[in-house]
């Protein structure tokens, strides 16, 4: 055990140790080709600040090279920051509407994706350092002159030295778990038997490696571009693909075979051909045709000749055998259209279906604008966040333009660095950095009070204690960093001013000044963080499905579409409510467990796969839209009646579910099950039912599969915690 634990404090201290000595190489050579070269004190302080602003409190994921790409983009915004701190500086009044827009603005920014999310607290570094006074618009050169050589000198940094070995790409993970359904979608029409254990436990593994959690930051596909949303849309395709292939039965062997067998093998030169455009570039258009021809085959044969009642002629085994290989060429043909979307965008030659790739056709900035649009409301975690560092940092640079606090920077950027998203953290996380700020304004006064006003001594400390903060600061936890960070602050500003002991006194002023502006905004700004949050949306979520699955469900029965649907075919609050649960589990993955206990109904909440939650709104979202393609024809009243009565029992399941997720104070405790995998009527044969009904019952079964995957650990329900965390 303490070798696996030195193992991994031996890697973080390596990464950790190249990060700052890029770091430290570069703001060193800055500071010091300006304050000691050219005798520019301004562009000194400049230089170094950007480089520790996007090197060390900046936390934009990647590798160096894609570190480089990213602050090379930056260096407009950068400079628009200085300016408009610059100018705005000349009044308290300026500088906090200023604050309050610049603040929101770079945090909403998140909604972009993680590079954007991380980049913004060293932007916001870039706006604070300028909006102090002294108000010196002469002083702009200089400071542009600082910022764009750090920058630079940065940039330089991240692509030459100390180079990564590039992660896996999210296209690369794409196309290998392509390649598995290639493989068991072949085997499948070769032996029509179900797939051994080794074949789904391959497929489980791969399909694993598409989850958020096992994808590094830099690699997911989070941003609100076509390209982005294609390739996160193909790996979602990928996954059902993969289930839906694990979950096929035995094929018949009675009935009219052949079809179904074309169809599956269409489906493996589909994930062939699906590798192939992720990785080369090939078009999948040729093998998309053949699939759908395959597909339209199988689904005539399903439909039973024209003069007889649809499917009289099959029996039941092989309409359901047909209507589970029809949701298999369903998913194979949005894995690779995405895949396509993904590669060429725009140029994509593979014919789209309108409703599931709305945004193929969709410029950028209207997609920007349906991202932030999405998430401009008091339920999105982005909103939130936004918010709540929006409101501390003004009240930071309002106190200490009003009181007129010396170094004032210091209190907004404690305030910047120290508020996080839930109470219990931001109070464990405040008494920390208290700790290490009075351990390290203890050094730093004897530094000061030893040396006195001698900088080629603190000129020799500084590369060595900035080398020593940015490599045991970041592995070592915050009351390490904030000790460290207040010593190399005094040497910083030793050189630029004649040093006094009392400069360390001012650094633990204001570093208590900000911690407690955000410690106040943190109680008073959604203190619970994105946990509680998550529950609600993904309940949300399930809920909107629900509606949806009973209306699909009487749509088929009944064989007429019901004014909603056909009005919102897109089914855009289900659409809104699976965006909101994303980025709420975006959050949750950066978030420490809530604590539990204590009065209230503040409960450990049940085992939750969140993952299954998004994948069955998904799932609702494309077999809704794909069983209300017209033509559709009444159903016989036998199977009309077995349509409705499953899908309002899935559709009870799911609001069960939902209430298990996030209880109401009067929410009864349900003595049904919340999951019934034996749910009656899933296996019931009416006569003469058609393909559409069983493909109904085979949509309704997959979401109980979802559903089944979703929770195992709520007290009253046990029958499916033997298979609920397989996903």
């Amino acid at each position: 055990m303490w070798g696996e634990r030195g193992a991994r404090l031996q890697a973080a201290y390596a990464a950790s140790g190249r990060r700052a000595l890029r770091v430290t190489l570069v703001a060193a050579t800055g500071f010091y080709a300006f304050r000691y070269g050219f005798g520019r004190p301004v562009a000194a302080t400049y230089a170094l600040f950007t480089v520790v602003a996007l090197g060390g409190l900046a936390r934009i994921p990647g590798t160096g090279r894609q570190r480089a790409a990213v602050m090379t983009r930056l260096l407009p915004v950068c400079w628009v920051l200085v300016a408009a701190g610059t100018y705005l500086s000349v009044r308290t009044w300026s500088a906090v509407v200023g604050m309050l827009v610049v603040g929101f603005t770079l945090a909403f920014a998140a909604v972009g994706g993680p590079r954007p999310a991380g980049a913004a607290p060293g932007l916001q570094l870039l706006y604070i350092l300028p909006s102090f006074p002294p108000y010196d618009p002469g002083s702009l050169g200089d400071r542009l002159i600082g910022t764009t050589t750090g920058l630079a000198l940065f940039v330089a940094a991240e692509a030459l030295l100390f180079r990564e070995p590039a992660p896996l790409t999210y296209r690369e993970r794409v196309a290998r778990a392509a390649g598995v359904a290639e493989r068991c979608a072949a085997k499948l029409a070769a032996r029509r038997d179900a797939l051994s254990g080794t074949d789904i436990l391959a497929a489980q593994e791969v399909s694993q490696s598409l989850r958020s959690l096992s994808v590094p930051e830099a690699e997911r596909p989070a941003g609100p571009g076509v390209r982005a949303r294609a390739l996160a849309h193909t790996g979602l395709a990928t996954r059902t693909l993969l289930g839906r292939l694990a979950e096929l039965p035995a094929l018949p062997h009675q009935g009219p075979a052949p079809e179904v067998t074309a169809v599956l093998r269409a489906v493996a030169r589909t994930a062939t051909a699906t590798a192939s455009c992720l990785r080369a570039g090939t078009s999948p258009a040729a093998r998309q045709k053949e699939l759908t021809a395959a597909r339209a085959d199988l689904s005539a044969v399903s439909a039973g000749p024209p003069a007889t009642p649809a499917g009289a002629l099959l029996p039941p085994a092989v309409l359901r055998c047909h209507a589970a290989v029809l949701e298999i060429a369903d998913a194979a043909l949005a894995m690779g259209a995405a895949a396509d979307l993904a590669v060429r965008g725009r140029h994509a030659s593979v014919e789209l279906q309108p409703g599931r790739f709305w945004y193929a056709t969709t410029w950028a900035p209207v997609l920007w604008w349906h991202r932030l649009r999405g998430h401009a409301g008091r339920r999105s975690v982005f909103f939130q966040n936004a918010v709540r560092i929006a409101l501390a940092l003004t009240a930071a640079r309002l106190v200490a333009g009003v009181d007129t606090l010396p170094h004032g920077f210091w209190a907004m950027l404690a305030t910047l660095t120290l508020t996080r998203t839930t109470m219990g953290e931001t109070w464990s996380t405040i008494r920390l950095a208290l700790a290490g700020t009075l351990a390290g304004a203890l050094l730093s006064a004897g530094v000061l009070i030893c040396v006195g006003s001698d900088t080629t001594v603190y000129a020799v400390l500084l590369p060595l204690w900035m080398l020593l903060g940015f490599t045991v600061g970041p592995v070592r936890g915050v009351g390490w960093a904030q000790g460290l960070f207040t010593v190399l602050v005094a040497l910083v500003f030793a050189q630029l001013a004649p040093p006094t002991w009392r400069l360390a006194e001012v650094r633990v002023l204001n570093v208590l000044v900000g911690s407690a502006i955000g410690a106040v905004f943190g109680v008073l700004a959604w203190p619970r963080g994105g946990h509680e949050e998550l529950r609600r949306t993904a309940a949300d979520l399930l809920r909107r499905a629900a509606e949806i699955v009973v209306a699909t469900s009487a749509s088929v029965a009944c064989g007429t579409v019901s004014p909603p649907l056909s009005r919102a075919p897109h089914h855009r609050c289900l659409q809104r409510a699976i965006v909101l649960a994303e980025s709420a589990y975006a959050q949750v993955q950066s978030e420490p467990a809530p604590p539990f206990g204590g009065s209230g109904r503040r409960v450990r909440p049940p085992a939750v796969d969140w993952q299954a939650t998004l994948i069955a709104g998904h799932h609702t979202l494309w077999g809704s839209t794909r069983l209300l393609e017209p033509p559709l024809t009444p159903l016989s009243p036998a199977a009309a009646l077995s349509a409705g009565m499953l899908g309002e029992r899935v559709a009870g399941r799911m609001l069960l579910v939902s209430a298990a997720l996030d209880p109401g104070d009067d929410t009864p405790v349900a003595a049904t099950p919340l999951i019934d995998p034996a749910l009656p009527g899933l296996t019931a044969e009416p006569p003469g039912a058609p393909r559409r009904y069983y493909a109904t019952v085979a949509w309704l079964d997959s979401l109980m599969t979802d559903l089944t995957r979703i929770t195992y650990a709520v007290p009253w329900h046990a029958s499916a915690r033997t298979t609920a965390d397989t996903s």
